[in-house]
Order: structure tokens, then C-alpha cells, then sequence
């Protein structure tokens, strides 16, 4: 049993408050998971350039001159945020694999939480209040974002452990639910070429939804072949880098709620995350239907479409 949240804003003149209310969201989920606990936050901040987000059980030591070490190694510009025990490293546009080879030489120890254009994901072991406090998240404005509580089953209760999993630039996933072909399936991505760094189910789910992609599926295609190809039951949500999709396995046996204004798009395990929400109660209220794909975008028109 997990807690999922996701809100997608389409009124601008709520992105200032993204970080406020995603938090808030999560919150009420606790009890559904007091393991570990992350948010990812989209943002378009118009600089031109690549995020990298490391990090360390010792960032005193480890962040120290991260910037010019990882700025000579790949011979370009990098500056540095930090966050407790996180960093953002920015870096040009195009440079992220280049940087991400050169992090294993510069320090291996350093965890490699998110990499894209708009995409930041922190996450901890801790009840999510607590891990929200440690990043400041309420501060945080964007565009859209997703957050889970976890109650580990898969694997150990650690930092690589926590949810949002990040395997492709600017696209991570949150899931409720257990996989029972993950060990499988996480062969066969390796064999493909797909970096894949724990034992964790969902990330092979996430790594499975990067694979179909880097095949050329879009995301409502990959996540319609995970109907077929992922054994288990599943609640889905996914981030990229202008929206968010929902999927739940054909049997749907892991609850899950929508709402729609005019303002936004917002996903709960249950209806008491969106509770709170700007004009919930005039909000259209529903329950996704099984082995259904939805997905909402900045650029394009919402999509909903049945698998049979």
C-alpha cells in the first residue's frame, strides 16, 4: 500500500503554489506509507539549460567544489544549487550524458536522482512532511508534478528505493501496486541497453516505459504496451517533461481518484488528497477506469484511450 499525488496545472497562476500544494497532497497520504517519501517538480525556468540532481549521505564532503570538478571534466559551464542532502547541477543543453559518464569519475558514491531540462526529483527515506521540510518543497513553483509515499515490499527501505524513478530525460513514474515479472523483465532491459540501478519494481516499470519509447512508442503507447507486457496489478502515474498519464492495470484493484477544473488536472490514492484543492467542489470528480490511458499536455489536447 502506497500514496500517490500528481496535480497538473493548466492556469499559470498557480505555479507559484505547485510545491504548496503537491505537498499538501502528499501529506494526507502518510499512513498509506511511512517508508520513504519523494516529489518531482517540472518547472520551465527559460535558461537554456540541463538539470542533473545528485545526491549524497555526505554532501558537506561530496558537494564541496562539485561544480568545477564536474565543470573541467566536461570541459563546460556547470553551477550548482543544494538542498540538504541533494544538489542541482546545471549544466548546457546536450551535455547530460557527457556529465553523467563524467560524475562516475569525478565521485562514484554520488546517486543520481533526476537528469532533464525541467525535471527535479528529491526524494528520502521519512514520512513525507519531513522530507518535504528537508527540501523546502512548498517553495517550489512549476508547471506539474507527482509525489509518493512509499510501504516498501519489493525491496529495502533507502533513498534509491523511494519513489519517483527517473530512467529517461525528464520522465519518471510513481505506481501502487507490485509487478511479479519484474525480475524477468529487468534482465531483458539490461540486455538492452537500459540502465537500470536497483531492485525495485517500479523502476523496472519506469525503465520498461523508457525502453518503448527510445523505440519510438509515445508515452500513451508505451503505457498501452505495459498492459500487456507488465504481470501484476498497477496504478501508474507518469511525468514528462509538458504533462502527465495515468494507467491502471485491467483488474484496478488499487484505488485511485481524479479531478479536472478549468485551473488543473489532479491525481489521489484517495479523494482526501484533493480535498484541498482550489475549487475542488466544482471540480469533475472521477474514478480512471481500468487498462485505460489518460494523459494531459502543455502542447497537445488531453487523450483518453481504452485498451481492450
Amino acid at each position: 500500500m502506497c500514496g500517490i499525488v500528481g496535480l497538473f496545472l493548466k492556469d499559470k497562476a498557480l505555479e507559484p503554489q505547485l510545491g504548496a500544494l503537491l505537498t499538501k497532497m502528499l501529506v494526507t497520504m502518510t499512513d498509506r506509507g511511512p517508508d520513504s517519501a519523494g516529489i518531482a517538480i517540472y518547472s520551465d525556468d527559460s535558461t537554456a539549460k540541463s538539470k542533473i540532481v545528485v545526491q549524497s549521505d555526505t554532501p558537506d564532503a561530496d558537494f564541496a567544489e562539485l561544480d568545477t570538478a564536474l565543470s573541467s571534466a566536461i570541459g563546460a559551464p556547470v553551477t550548482m544549487t543544494t538542498a540538504s542532502t541533494h544538489a542541482v547541477l546545471s549544466i548546457p543543453l546536450g551535455a547530460i550524458e557527457n556529465a553523467r559518464a563524467a560524475l562516475k569519475t569525478v565521485n562514484p558514491a554520488l546517486r543520481i536522482m533526476s537528469r532533464g531540462d525541467n525535471l527535479e526529483i528529491y526524494k528520502e527515506v521519512g514520512l513525507p512532511k519531513d522530507v518535504a521540510a528537508r527540501f523546502d518543497i512548498e517553495q517550489m513553483a512549476g508547471s506539474h508534478g507527482i509525489g509518493h509515499t512509499r510501504m516498501a515490499t519489493e525491496s529495502a527501505v533507502t533513498t534509491m528505493g523511494a519513489h519517483p524513478f527517473n530512467t529517461g530525460d525528464d520522465q519518471c513514474l510513481v505506481h501502487n501496486g507490485s509487478l511479479s515479472n519484474h525480475a524477468s523483465l529487468r534482465r531483458k532491459l539490461r540486455r538492452e541497453g537500459i540502465h537500470i540501478e536497483t531492485e525495485n519494481d517500479t523502476e523496472v516499470g519506469a525503465a520498461y516505459l523508457t525502453w518503448q519509447m527510445q523505440k519510438g512508442a509515445t508515452l500513451g503507447e508505451a503505457l498501452q504496451s505495459s498492459l500487456e507486457d507488465l504481470d501484476g496489478f498497477f496504478t501508474f502515474v507518469v511525468g514528462t517533461k509538458d504533462g502527465f498519464g495515468v494507467v491502471r492495470d485491467p483488474i484496478a484493484c488499487k484505488p485511485a481518484v481524479m479531478a479536472e477544473t478549468d485551473q488543473y488536472v489532479a491525481f489521489g490514492s484517495e479523494y482526501r488528497a484533493l480535498a484541498d484543492l482550489p475549487g475542488i467542489e466544482n471540480a469533475r470528480v472521477w474514478e480512471p477506469e481500468p487498462a485505460t490511458v489518460y494523459f494531459w499536455s502543455h502542447t497537445d489536447q488531453p487523450t483518453q484511450e481504452k485498451v481492450a
